[in-house]
């Protein structure tokens, strides 16, 4: 029996002949889908796809979720405590970037937030 080599890209393996047609489905967190919108959201602002990018528009999401406001050091912190050893200075940087390409803003208290337009691309279904 022949196993075709998974993606390495984040897309779909086709299927063969002997996968049922829930195979697809096996296995896909809704993390997933969680991390297509915010794949989508920096296509959008002509930005490319990192995992660190991912990670730290998360961060920022789950922080609006539960109405709170991070900076630099709250959000190393949330991803320190995902066990996403991310350091500080990488943090901060991909935040300064993400403020230049206007998808997050930088808030007078010294938090960081998702700019509008960014919710706005995310909200759209």
């Amino acid at each position: 029996m022949y196993n075709p080599p998974l993606p390495t890209d984040g897309s779909q393996a086709s299927q063969g002949a002997s996968m049922g047609p829930l195979a697809s489905n096996f296995g896909q967190r809704a993390e997933r889908h969680g991390n297509e919108r915010i794949r989508l959201l920096l296509k959008s602002f002509g930005l490319r796809t990192s995992l660190i990018r991912l990670k730290v528009i998360d961060a920022l999401l789950v922080a609006a979720e539960n109405d709170r406001r991070l900076g630099v050091r709250g959000v190393h912190s949330q991803l320190l405590d995902l066990d996403i050893p991310l350091s500080f200075l990488s943090v901060r940087e991909v935040l300064k970037r993400l403020c230049t390409e206007g998808v997050v803003i930088y808030n007078a208290d010294k938090s960081y937030s998702l700019h509008p337009q960014a919710c706005a691309v995310l909200n759209a279904d």
